[in-house]
């Protein structure tokens, strides 16, 4: 009897650690982070993939066309990447990254837990009340209105999507402190918001 429990105990003990083999492989493969240099200007920007997608986990910082520091400040670009209007944003990621879809964006706000509780799971863990369980680091960047207002930097962020809306706006989607969700909206073209860039090829 005492062989068949020791028996059974190894298997069970194989069992478990194949078990647990699987999990933290799952979670590697959810939560691997990288990073890529941006030969253009060789800048350098940290990465994670979450589900099946690979993300900058930085805002872009690519100085090009109609884009902007927070206050027109540098030191804001920094600490938040630059602010660009759509048609800027639509050719402002490297080769081999674009800028993520309404799509890509349902996805990982899926992968994050869902809409309702992926914006505190997303948010970097300073600038605001993230807890940037998947190493995503979502920072409040603010926002540039047309005619060249600035807004609640340190309190939202704003980041576009590929996805048109109509000729004239496209989608984007926020967050903002004391709240947890991501949330989607519309705006016109010509805002400043954030960028966030996505793998051109899912592995």
């Amino acid at each position: 009897m005492n062989a068949s429990v020791s028996g059974k105990s190894r298997r069970a003990g194989r069992v478990f650690g194949a078990v647990v083999a699987v999990v933290l492989l799952s979670v590697s493969a959810v939560n691997a982070q990288g990073s890529f240099t941006d030969t253009r200007d060789g800048k350098t920007y940290r990465t994670v993939k979450i589900g099946n997608q690979t993300w900058m986990a930085e805002n872009l910082n690519y100085k090009t066309g109609k884009s902007w520091c927070y206050d027109n400040k540098d030191g804001n670009c920094q600490k938040y990447g630059r602010l660009y209007n759509w048609n800027t944003a639509m050719k402002a990621c490297p080769a081999g990254w674009r800028l993520p879809t309404r799509q890509d964006w349902n996805d990982l706000v899926q992968a994050a837990g869902g809409k309702d509780v992926a914006g505190t799971k997303l948010k970097s863990k300073s600038q605001w009340d993230g807890t940037n369980d998947y190493g995503f680091s979502a920072l409040p960047g603010g926002y540039r209105l047309t005619y060249g207002s600035f807004n609640y930097a340190g309190y939202i962020g704003y980041w576009w999507s590929a996805t048109e809306y109509g000729s004239g706006s496209a989608y984007d989607r926020y967050m903002y402190s004391n709240y947890g969700g991501v949330d989607e909206y519309y705006n016109d073209k010509g805002f400043g918001f954030s960028a966030l860039c996505v793998q051109n090829v899912r592995p």
